[in-house]
């Protein structure tokens, strides 16, 4: 009697098709749409953001954003969170200096993280204003932008209390509003072809430091 042939085995899952565009490199699903998704905000702006777009963009079957993000605000908050993401390997807060450090350690940190943004990651700027603006038109992206950029804030209020500040909420409030308008300044202002050297920065974040800490 023959014996009966071996069933097929079960189709493996095929891999996802390597990313086009830039950065979109290589990861999980949800990286690349959310990379496709910023590059698109940078390129072509809001309107320019769809599904199918970020389909082509992130070189995934049609359908694949959808499936990830179904509505249009499922696709702002992977944007963002996206965002948050690569901010936060830009920046580094992780590598700033701990409560023993001296003010000297904290500004050396702060410039080079601000530099660093400024010279190689301008584009994550642009997608960044993108994303503040199109929050200020939609109460639920709003929410949703602020609790995932409060991650930043905490640690900046922690080492402006461990850098003797008296008044540590309302400091590290206006040393983001200081980064803030020269990020905005370098990425889109009047100064966006004159990045400050990271010397400058020194100097800046040294006198603000300065003023904040002396009373």
């Amino acid at each position: 009697m023959t014996a009966p042939a071996p069933r097929p085995a079960p189709d493996s899952p095929t891999p996802d098709p390597p990313a086009t565009g830039s950065p979109t490199p290589p990861g999980s699903r949800a990286e690349r749409i959310g990379d496709a998704a910023l590059d698109l905000l940078v390129e072509r702006g809001m309107r320019g953001l769809t599904h199918r777009a970020v389909d082509e963009r992130a070189g995934l079957p049609q359908g694949s954003t959808s499936n990830h993000a179904r509505t249009r605000q499922a696709l702002l908050e992977t944007a963002v969170r996206r965002q948050v993401e690569r901010e936060a390997g830009v920046l580094t807060p992780h590598e700033m200096p701990g409560p023993d450090a001296g003010a000297g350690d904290l500004v050396d940190a702060l410039s080079l993280a601000l530099h660093r943004y400024l010279t190689d990651h301008r584009a994550l700027l642009v997608s960044r204003y993108e994303l503040a603006l199109e929050a200020t038109r939609r109460p639920e992206l709003r929410t949703f932008f602020d609790s995932a950029g409060s991650a930043f804030h905490g640690p900046l209020i922690a080492m402006m209390a461990d850098a003797g500040s008296p008044s540590p909420e309302r400091h590290a409030l206006s040393l983001i509003a200081w980064c803030e308008g020269l990020m905005f300044s370098c990425a889109a202002g009047s100064f966006h072809s004159a990045v400050p050297s990271r010397a400058e920065l020194r100097v800046g974040f040294e006198e603000l430091l300065r003023g904040m800490l002396s009373g």
